[in-house]
């Protein structure tokens, strides 16, 4: 492993002055990065620890938003009751991270920075609308996860950018979100298709929106508006549920490998699509 210069600054501004160092890199929970630094992948000039950054490891609901700290371990969503009647899907996605002992240090915006297609807690993050507020050496600005993302292992970020939080809608009533995934193995595996449902269901059980993304397909994580459009105006029936599959599997643009074929993923996706949407149909408790 190369040598590195350290820092670990409690206060954010301090962060953002290190990370615009050539070749600095930031360090949320450290599993993807030393990882990538013992393989020779990676050979940061600085690490630029932000675990000491108070203001990164919150978790603040209010009565019209949620917003997760960057710096927020999997394990800490799973342990936060109100985050978890919110939005389970969004915490399914984190808590599938790894092993027990690595949710214990990797964190939601590290999962999301990684840049990773098949990144388990991405899905969910776009389907929720969610939103990452960014600090740089140009002051702060917005980004809609799902525009944030660029390609594999490339972000809409600049030298010196940290993610501070993602902030999601508050659920209204009759809302509510699912992840589901597949992989080859029970746990500890990369997806090899993941799909995020979140969806409204009025007081008769008829869907009033509707936000399919999908992961593991693509070259980034996706939302697919054909698919949530599928879903809307219906009670979910078998039509419509193999409509939003379809649709997933049309926006997919997998590639083979390994772990799956192209024509094994897209057919995956759409399975997912159709069990995923059943289950954030049944957790509005609306769902006939």
């Amino acid at each position: 492993m190369s040598s590195s210069r350290y820092y670990a600054p409690t206060q954010l501004n301090e962060a953002v002055q290190q990370l615009a160092q050539q070749g600095a890199r930031a360090m949320a929970g450290g599993t993807d990065l030393l990882v990538q630094m013992r393989s020779r992948l990676e050979k940061p000039a600085a690490i630029v620890d932000l675990k000491k950054i108070d203001s990164l490891r919150r978790v603040d609901i209010t009565a019209d938003s949620v917003r997760i700290g960057s710096g927020v371990t999997g394990a800490e969503l799973g342990e936060n009751a109100a985050l978890v009647a919110c939005y389970p899907g969004v915490v399914e996605g984190a808590e599938l991270i790894g092993s027990t002992q690595i949710q214990g240090r990797a964190t939601i915006g590290g999962n999301l920075c990684n840049g990773s297609p098949a990144a388990d807690s991405v899905p969910a993050l776009i389907a929720a609308n969610g939103i990452c507020e960014i600090t740089g050496a140009s002051g702060e600005r917005q980004v809609a996860v799902a525009d944030l993302l660029l390609g594999p292992g490339r972000l809409d970020l600049q030298p010196g950018d940290i993610i501070t939080a993602i902030v999601l809608p508050k659920p209204v009533a009759g809302q509510a979100d699912a992840y589901l995934r597949f992989i080859p193995r029970t746990e500890m595996d990369l997806a090899v298709a993941g799909v995020a449902v979140n969806l409204t269901l009025d007081e008769q059980g008829v869907c009033q929106q509707a936000r399919v993304a999908i992961g593991g397909v693509a070259p980034t994580a996706l939302l697919v508006p054909d698919a949530g459009a599928a879903l809307v105006g219906t009670r979910l029936d078998a039509t419509a549920l193999t409509a939003a599959g379809e649709a997933a599997t049309a926006a997919a643009r997998p590639i083979s490998d390994k772990r799956g074929t192209v024509e094994y993923r897209r057919k995956i996706v759409a399975v997912l699509t159709r069990r995923a949407a059943v289950i954030a149909a049944q957790r509005t408790g609306r769902a006939s």
